[in-house]
């Protein structure tokens, strides 16, 4: 089994020709990325390709029913874990009310499949932050936004928490969902639940698997993933599954090619994540250091059931930030996957929250 296959939910995604849908007719126009969308109103939008960001390609999409609807950037989970291949099954009601944005990033699903990274080549957060930013000032120049709305899910959560704090002026609100806090405190009580729970329910061959690798922090990155495969074993027994359809790659990502990149790019990013001797991006992550502050609308949204990211260490961090606005969304019968009633709750509060001032 690959370190895809164990950590895929690590989920709860030259300048190149864009494909545009400038109005209700399907009439596709060749735009320079750096150029504005010509399109109002009630113009449709969907666009894929490559932008020139942080100095490589990487791959944006962007669908919409309406160009005058806010515009979403969503962050995805991994760091390799792209979510473009799914984004239209699982989010693709939300482009009546919103413009959805899906990026791969540095490493990730199509970026990495354009860029393959060196043997010596490192990601860093400081990196990534930054080609973040750079992708939201593009949006807005690109679709004609004063500021856009930003959601990120597991490690994306982690990068958006670092863009909302370095640039709250760009985002009309910041939407963290299984929103990650600090690396050996979330390990932690991981660990701990685990064991307590592993323990009660009499199953001894998870409670050997947790004992052989010990408490966290660990130098071994392969133990996350001995860990992550027992928190989804115990999550699928309270929270219902997503829809098959979901994880039915889209078929510009079901060739060879693109999913062996995929695959490629997922094992990358978790060694660059957790670091051969622990040493790697997820060592950094500390968002109490960043300061609790925050100049924009703060909403967390978070499945109780979430194994990975425990409850008590998000509510702390969230009780402790301040924020114009600010709310804490906990989501019966979700755990750190995304499920249907999870991305429902996700939609509620974008349309109930954020939506209203965002125009």
């Amino acid at each position: 089994m690959t370190i895809r296959n164990l950590l895929r939910s690590f989920i709860f995604a030259s300048i190149a020709l864009l494909a545009a849908t400038t109005s209700t007719a399907q009439t596709t126009t060749v735009l320079d990325p750096l150029e504005p969308v010509r399109c109002t109103g009630a113009g449709r939008i969907q666009q894929d390709g490559f932008v020139p960001i942080g100095g490589i390609e990487q791959w944006i999409t962007i669908r919409g029913e309406r160009c005058d609807n806010p515009v979403i950037l969503f962050l995805h989970g991994g760091p390799g874990n792209a979510m473009s291949p799914y984004a239209d099954a699982i989010y693709g009601d939300w482009a009546a009310d919103f413009t959805l944005v899906q990026w791969d990033q540095r490493a990730a699903g199509k970026t990495f499949g354009r860029n393959k990274p060196g043997a010596d080549t490192t990601l860093t957060l400081a990196q990534m932050t930054a080609d973040g930013i750079e992708v939201s000032n593009f949006l807005r120049r690109h679709l004609g936004k004063r500021k856009i709305i930003l959601t990120g899910s597991s490690w994306g959560s982690i990068l958006g928490a670092h863009m909302a704090k370095q640039h709250p002026e760009l985002f009309h609100a910041y939407v963290g969902v299984a929103q990650m806090v600090e690396r050996d405190e979330n390990l932690a009580a991981s660990f701990k639940v685990l064991t307590e729970m592993s323990a009660l329910a009499g199953d001894k061959k998870s409670s050997a698997m947790l004992a052989s690798i010990g408490a966290p922090p660990w130098t071994n990155p392969r133990n996350f993933g001995i860990m992550r495969r027992i928190t989804r074993q115990y999550e699928a027994k309270t929270t219902a599954p997503a829809p098959a359809p979901w994880w039915k790659p889209a078929p510009a990502y079901a060739t060879p090619q693109a999913l062996g990149d995929a695959e490629e790019a997922d094992d990358y990013s978790f060694v660059q994540f957790m670091g051969m001797t622990g040493e790697g991006m997820f060592s950094q992550v500390d968002l109490p250091k960043l300061g609790l502050d925050f100049h924009l609308p703060v909403f967390l949204v978070h499945g109780t059931e979430d194994l990975v990211t425990r409850v008590d260490v998000t509510k702390r961090y969230f009780d402790r930030i301040s924020a114009p606005e600010k709310a804490f969304i906990l989501v019966p019968a979700a755990g750190h996957d995304p499920n249907q009633v999870f991305i429902d709750a996700q939609y509620k509060v974008m349309m109930e929250r954020v939506r209203p001032g965002a125009k």
